[in-house]
């Protein structure tokens, strides 16, 4: 199939995808659209909840396996939106509508690359493809319950809007619940021990703590306080202050590194991570997948924002057409031009690596 077929048909696919809605544990009508897509080209295709999966025709276990994997749900679109969010919308060479740049233009330009070379043979990798759901939520169901089911994976591109540049690397995610203790008391007598005023220490301890070790493609580990509550009446000082702690790991260290140096310094009374599963992610520099898009003209980059990258334990790399920063914006959209660009970079890439 030629790529201006291809590009109608995935431009066709994100139309119906953007229509539907499709927030993250509510893909199921999205899951048929893409199912559609398999019955379409022809495609045996297997569905695990709402995640759609497939892998090519001379599959062969003896090789090694490539994942291409991006996401079908998304975040429910925000106040300041013009546009119907859940209405695809032509203009200017851009098409809006919820999820166009976050992760639908990835997604079908991932599907179309993988019909591309479906039924090529004699392939150095295999390929699986997942559409996977929850992934906005971080939700039980998504990638990370797919990974039991699936062959072994050895390398993987995850879409994701990346400009079609290099997400050589990307920050994990640890989330912290702190709490800062103290006396409670009536507010008229005296209090040496204000579990608030104990926490503008405790604050300025997270401001100023800096993680030693940093990353080549990622920089330093970033910490920041982002919750804060206490009290419940004016004339009662509380027991407590709790604290909301998110901190973005660097690929220098384990989030179970992480969790264990600030249960060790953090001059609290408690600091308990909520999930050490969202780690960090890179890929070698050298690896013929980053390798090849260097040669195609294509940066590299360490990514400050978290995708399905978290849930693998293998190399990856997040590469994808539209750019981040539209993400969860109001009248999100991504340009034409950029899914026809993202299937023939993607197809480019590929055709470097995995076709002998």
């Amino acid at each position: 199939m030629n790529i201006k077929k291809l590009t109608e048909n995935a431009t066709s696919l994100l139309k119906r995808l953007i229509e539907t809605p499709s927030f993250s544990q509510e893909e199921e009508n999205t899951a048929v659209l893409i199912a559609g897509w398999f019955l379409e080209n022809n495609i045996p295709f297997q569905r695990t909840k709402n995640n759609i999966w497939a892998t090519n025709k001379h599959f062969d276990e003896s090789k090694p396996t490539l994942l291409l994997n991006s996401h079908h749900d998304t975040v429910k679109p925000n106040s300041a939106y013009t546009k119907d969010p859940f209405k695809a919308h032509f203009e200017d060479g851009k098409l809006y509508g919820l999820g166009s740049n976050d992760a639908g233009g990835c997604l079908v330009s991932l599907l179309a690359t993988f019909t591309n070379f479906y039924a090529a043979e004699n392939l150095c990798y295999n390929i699986v493809i997942v559409a996977s759901a929850e992934e906005e939520n971080s939700g039980k169901n998504g990638l990370n319950s797919m990974l039991p089911i699936l062959p072994h994976i050895d390398v993987a591109i995850v879409g994701e809007p990346t400009l079609m540049h290099l997400a050589i690397a990307e920050k994990g995610l640890v989330v912290f619940d702190a709490t800062v203790a103290g006396t409670p008391s009536h507010a008229a007598h005296p209090n040496t021990n204000n579990a608030i005023y104990n926490s503008i220490g405790v604050l300025q301890w997270f401001k100023d703590f800096k993680f030693e070790k940093i990353s080549d493609a990622l920089g330093a580990v970033k910490m920041t306080v982002t919750q804060i509550s206490a009290g419940a009446q004016h004339n009662v000082v509380p027991a407590h202050v709790d604290l909301v702690v998110d901190v973005r790991v660097n690929d220098a260290y384990s989030n179970k590194e992480i969790a264990a140096l600030l249960q060790k310094e953090a001059p609290c009374s408690k600091i308990t991570p909520r999930s050490l599963r969202l780690n960090s992610s890179a890929i070698a520099v050298d690896h013929d997948l980053v390798l090849a898009g260097i040669a195609l003209g294509r940066e590299t980059y360490g990514s400050p924002t978290l995708s399905d990258q978290a849930v693998l334990s293998c190399q990856s790399l997040k590469l994808g057409p539209g750019d981040s920063t539209r993400s969860h914006s109001a009248d999100e959209f991504i340009y034409l031009q950029e899914i026809e660009e993202g299937i023939q970079l993607y197809i480019a890439l590929l055709s470097r690596v995995i076709v002998q």
